[in-house]
């Protein structure tokens, strides 16, 4: 799950983190005062939304007095921000964050995430703070520091030194610091995180460290131990068909495609998606309908699939296992019904009552295309939307 920036401070707070004080409007008649309450010569007017690269997109302006405050809010309010992690579409902004200038003498990037090579949680910094990451690991790779952390031991101060000595930071820093990524692994850990972000991590003029930005995501299964934070989910920065597919708890993911995929276990999915690109076609989506469906799941996979006008054609490839094949092709024509789909519609079903499930597409009186195997149910589906 992804959070605002303004919620991810708040969370840092709680570990002792310094972060900058900041007021949030989701109006342009608050932002002068929320200047003037912050009581700085200079105050920055943040976009909120769920994606980085916010400044180059016109979302993150600096203001000299409440009056250029409250002109820069109206601007970012409403606006649909464009930013290389939103997409061509963009993002309506809804809320803005008033945060207090800093007298910046040095900008640092710090991250911590979960290092699927190592199984560990891996920190990583750099003295190359407020750039791209992305851009500085594909230019100049040498200038990321990493450190893997053993689970064991967690972070401990020689730990944080060795990352402090990377970042060149003298010894006034360094006492600050130290604590500071101490602190930060211990909110990684404790807040489930999958990502933590501070980048700018910066050193003010008179010593200070401070995260002047924050993006942080947590693990969706843990979401159970964590009740507080789940009332932070901003369902407006969400896609509406993966906020209705969570209520059915279907796991969809629109892509850019025109093939509509409904297949159940994520490995499953994954491989049909590969083999659709490598027959010539775009999948349209992710869409893991379980191994538990039943015929409302399916009619509820297939009503989220047709949501998006780009879908072509549908292929539904299924295993039978728990998902029986009979109990997949009833909801399949009951879907079908009810909804008066009238693209095709390829299924490739392997497994339990695979017969059965064959026999009934057949009697149905509808224009099924049975798919024998998942490349010819793959191949019939792009033929058909050609």
């Amino acid at each position: 799950m992804k959070i605002h920036e303004y919620q991810a401070k708040e969370i840092l707070r709680k570990y002792n983190i310094p972060v900058p004080n900041g007021i949030l409007i989701t109006k342009k008649s608050q932002a002068a005062d929320a200047a003037k309450k912050l009581g700085t010569n200079v105050v920055v007017v943040k976009a909120q939304i769920h994606a980085g690269g916010r400044g180059k997109g016109g979302g993150v302006k600096l203001a000299k007095n409440p009056q250029e405050a409250e002109k820069h809010a109206g601007n970012i309010l409403g606006m649909t921000l464009v930013t290389p992690q939103t997409g061509a579409a963009g993002q309506r902004v809804r809320k803005v964050l008033i945060e207090e200038g800093m007298p910046i003498a040095k900008e640092l990037y710090m991250g911590i995430l979960v290092d699927r090579q190592t199984s560990r949680v891996l920190i990583m910094a750099s003295e190359a703070g407020g750039m791209e990451i992305e851009e500085v690991a594909a230019d100049t790779p040498e200038k990321i520091f990493t450190e893997t952390i053993d689970p064991v031991t967690g972070v401990k101060p020689y730990t944080a030194r060795k990352i402090a000595f990377a970042l060149n930071l003298d010894g006034e820093v360094m006492k600050k610091i130290i604590p500071f990524i101490i602190n930060l692994y211990d909110a990684f850990i404790k807040e489930d995180c999958t990502m933590l972000e501070i980048n700018p991590l910066v050193i003010t003029s008179d010593k200070r460290a401070l995260a002047l930005d924050a993006k942080v995501d947590i693990d969706d299964n843990a979401m159970y131990r964590h009740k507080d934070t789940q009332k932070l989910r901003d369902l407006n920065e969400e896609d509406p068909a993966e906020v209705e597919a969570s209520k059915f708890n279907l796991n969809y993911i629109k892509l850019d495609g025109n093939i509509g995929c409904m297949v159940n276990g994520a490995g499953l999915a994954m491989a049909t998606m590969d083999i659709i690109k490598l027959s010539g076609g775009e999948p349209a989506n992710f869409l893991d309908v379980g191994g538990g469906a039943d015929e409302e799941m399916i009619e509820n996979g297939f009503r989220i699939i047709l949501s998006d006008p780009s879908v072509k054609g549908i292929f539904i490839n299924i295993f039978g296992g728990i998902l029986r094949c009979d109990i997949l092709a009833r909801g399949v024509i009951a879907a079908t019904k009810t909804l008066a789909i009238k693209i095709p519609v390829v299924v490739r079903m392997e497994g339990t009552n695979m017969e059965e499930g064959h026999r009934i597409l057949k009697n149905s009186g509808m224009n099924f295309v049975i798919g024998n195997g998942m490349k010819d149910g793959a191949q019939k589906v792009v033929k058909a939307i050609q």
